[in-house]
């Protein structure tokens, strides 16, 4: 997808960003747009914008929310690599590992305060409750890390809180800004949900796929760390004998050889578990395409449904 076609919406962005996070201490300050500075997709807040768009609101009035939006996410990485003590995102030392972990901590704090600060009063609500999901699917997360069996249920409730929730909210909340009906708005809520479920689990498929270099962090990281991602899940399920008992000593043990991380990977793929994620990653993209369906035709309906698209087919 020629995301090349969006640029003015991504000056705009970026300009708010660069007003909002000016300030003093400057290393604070530094340290908040640090992430922001060195990359991204920028998909929460350009779907926010075009939800708005989508049923006849201006970008302009949802501009701001978009740049919260955005402010939510970057707050949830910087809060997510102390927790995971990740080294590298986005290819470039993690906040805490450039900044220190307290400046780190304090960074993230700041964006999120800045993202009810500039965020449209009639959205705080929405905002508020997509942020307590996240928090709450961070530490499910966290917890599965310590569990050797956790189900396919729990792990969608899982992603749906902690990366599905804001990505509904950015296009609840652009439909909302942009006057959309009750209908009009629910219906770009549901294709956010199912677009942020597609969208982690391409994620972990390109965790132990993907090129390192593209990636911006080293490939089987999730496997070192012991997520219970939907691969993993599924590998274990369906593996029999000694390979399954080698993979679960490799998800448990923490400390892997690069050797151990590549025999997960062909253990992954001969039980079928990367097979099975990529068709459920297009079973949701395809939920959130029919239930935009019946939404007006526009060039930023089509955006949507392309976007759908771009979620189960990009590199990184």
């Amino acid at each position: 997808m020629d995301f090349n076609k969006f640029d003015d919406r991504f000056r705009m962005i970026h300009e708010k960003i660069n007003v909002t996070l000016n300030g003093e201490p400057k290393r604070l300050y530094d340290a908040s747009r640090y992430l922001i500075g060195v990359g991204g997709k920028r998909i929460r807040p350009l779907l926010c914008l075009l939800a708005c768009e989508s049923v006849g609101g201006k970008i302009e009035d949802a501009l701001e929310t978009a740049v919260a939006i955005e402010l939510i996410h970057t707050f949830t990485l910087i809060h997510d690599d102390i927790m995971d003590r990740d080294e590298l995102r986005r290819g470039v030392p993690s906040v805490h590992k450039t900044y220190g972990e307290s400046t780190a901590i304090l960074a993230g704090d700041l964006l999120f305060s800045k993202a009810f600060e500039l965020c449209d009063p009639k959205v705080v609500k929405i905002l508020a409750e997509a942020s307590a999901e996240i928090c709450e699917g961070q530490e499910m997360d966290m917890s599965f890390e310590n569990r050797t069996y956790v189900t396919e249920r729990e792990y969608l409730e899982m992603i749906r809180k902690k990366t599905a929730a804001l990505i509904r909210a950015a296009t609840k909340c652009g439909a909302l800004l942009g006057g959309g009906t009750r209908e009009g708005i629910d219906k770009l809520a549901e294709y956010g949900l199912n677009i942020g479920m597609a969208f982690q689990i391409r994620d972990d498929i390109l965790g132990v796929l993907a090129d390192e270099e593209k990636l911006g962090k080293p490939v089987g990281s999730d496997i070192v760390e012991g997520k219970k991602s939907l691969i993993a899940i599924k590998a274990i399920e369906k593996l029999e004998g000694g390979e399954r008992e080698r993979l679960l000593e490799i998800l448990n043990k923490r400390e892997n050889t690069r050797d151990e991380i590549d025999l997960a990977v062909r253990l992954f793929e001969n039980s079928s578990a990367i097979r099975y994620c990529r068709r459920k990653a297009i079973q949701f993209v395809e939920m959130a395409k029919k239930a935009i369906k019946e939404l007006p035709d526009s060039d930023a309906k089509e955006d949507l449904m392309e976007i759908a698209d771009f979620v189960v087919e990009r590199g990184v």
